[in-house]
């Protein structure tokens, strides 16, 4: 007793959500499409070349839509070839986004670096002119002081003379 292999199966009997689903559905008429198109374009120029049969009801099951997975080898094989070369696409891509994400980050590390290097720049600038500050306080205060003993001595100097003159003029 032999069994026959249906050609189709449903594809909501495959274990997939929903999106999943339509992502297969998608793919499958584009795997189809792909595979009728290439097997039709090698075939141009050669004479009659005789198309399965299977392939052609596989392809208009999976553009009429009717939610079933096309079960034949040939289907099969252009479906899983277009999935690989779908996940190479996608593997590239994330490759692609990987380097900028690299490069951006290694910018923005040095525009950060840079930064850093330049804040640190202006601390120590800002430092050395509190430090020069406090110096000119300093030498304010010193200056300040020997003022004041200035100004002690001139008004004993102007005392004296005022003396002086009051005593020469008395005699």
């Amino acid at each position: 007793m032999t069994s026959v292999l249906p050609s189709s199966i449903p594809d909501s009997q495959l274990g997939l959500s929903h999106s999943e689903i339509q992502i297969l559905r998608q793919h499958q008429q584009i795997a189809l499409q792909n595979a009728t198109y290439a097997h039709s374009s090698s075939t141009r120029g050669r004479g009659h070349v005789r198309t399965s049969a299977s392939t052609s009801r596989a392809a208009s099951a999976a553009s009429s839509g009717n939610g079933r997975l096309v079960l034949d080898p040939g289907s099969l094989a252009a479906l899983g070839q277009h999935f690989e070369r779908l996940m190479g696409a996608i593997q590239n891509r994330v490759q692609q986004l990987t380097a900028q994400t690299q490069i951006s980050t290694m910018n923005q590390s040095s525009r950060a670096g840079a930064a850093m290097a330049a804040a640190d720049a202006e601390i120590a600038r800002f430092r050395d002119i509190i430090r020069q500050i406090d110096e000119l306080e300093t030498e304010f205060d010193k200056v300040r002081h020997i003022r004041d003993i200035v100004k002690g001595f001139r008004a004993r100097v102007e005392g004296l003379e005022r003396k002086m003159d009051a005593r020469g003029s008395r005699r």
